[in-house]
């Protein structure tokens, strides 16, 4: 069995693989519907969109291991460090639930992503830049998507309003952990790597406001409670990723196909 690496706690490299890692446990999320959607053209939109995350993903932990010098690839950062190293947040880890769960959260990260795509493309660092130039167009196409199924199924049938009462709930209690800021945050703010969370958080708001109204809901205001995956502290259901999806890896290492 292959040992884990260790990473940096340089700030800049952590901001990017808290990006890195929230679209790739997004992406594992999301790939769990290929060959199981509730028809066939829906089954291959949330594949691509498993693969537009993963590829952001790939770019994303190519660049962190830039920065961090240490000479760890982007398939060593995805499959060589502990739980406790990875540092997306809570949302994107939990299992994936029922259609109304997966497309809610598709259009509260979509709509996250997009907002943080659009100021990064401002980076000072051009590599981040560049990679946030090409995303934010992939973001747009998964915030129309969701929007688009929030709308049918918050507007449907009784049973299909109930799912996504029931994925609204659930859901919300994570959405607080995306806007709050730390040091990592305030240190990529200053120099210009790219922006605090919490400053998308008014223009997400208005957006995820105007998603929901398409499907006669409205979100749940937020409560006390915060998840804390992006520090590192996962849910219970972190684990079970992360062994499906290192067990190669870290069983033959260095294998290839």
């Amino acid at each position: 069995m292959t040992a884990s690496i260790q990473v940096t706690t340089n700030p800049a490299v952590q901001y990017v693989l808290r990006l890195g890692d929230t679209c790739l446990i997004a992406g594992q999320r999301l790939a769990e519907w290929s060959g199981r959607g509730p028809v066939l053209e829906e089954d291959i939109a949330l594949s691509n969109m498993a693969l537009d995350l993963v590829g952001q993903a790939r770019a994303l932990l190519t660049h962190a291991s830039k920065l961090e010098g240490a000479g760890h690839d982007e398939d060593q950062l995805a499959f060589l460090r502990d739980e406790r190293d990875f540092l997306n947040p809570t949302l994107v880890e939990l299992p994936r639930g029922d259609f109304a769960v997966t497309v809610l959260r598709n259009a509260i990260l979509a709509t996250f992503l997009k907002q943080l795509w659009i100021r990064l493309q401002g980076s000072s660092d051009s590599e981040l830049a560049g990679i946030a130039g090409k995303a934010v167009k992939e973001a747009r196409y998964h915030q129309q998507h969701a929007a688009d199924w929030v709308a049918r199924l918050g507007d449907g049938t009784d049973e299909s309003r109930r799912r996504m009462e029931r994925a609204l709930r659930d859901l919300w209690l994570y959405v607080a952990e995306l806007f709050d800021a730390d040091a990592v945050d305030e240190a990529a703010a200053a120099s210009g790597l790219g922006p605090r969370w919490s400053d998308v958080q008014a223009a997400w708001t208005a957006e995820m406001d105007q998603i929901l109204e398409g499907g006669k809901l409205q979100a749940p205001k937020l409560g006390a409670f915060r998840s804390d995956g992006k520090r590192g502290r996962h849910s219970e259901h972190m684990g079970y990723i992360l062994a499906e999806m290192q067990h190669l890896q870290r069983s033959f290492p260095g294998g290839v196909w």
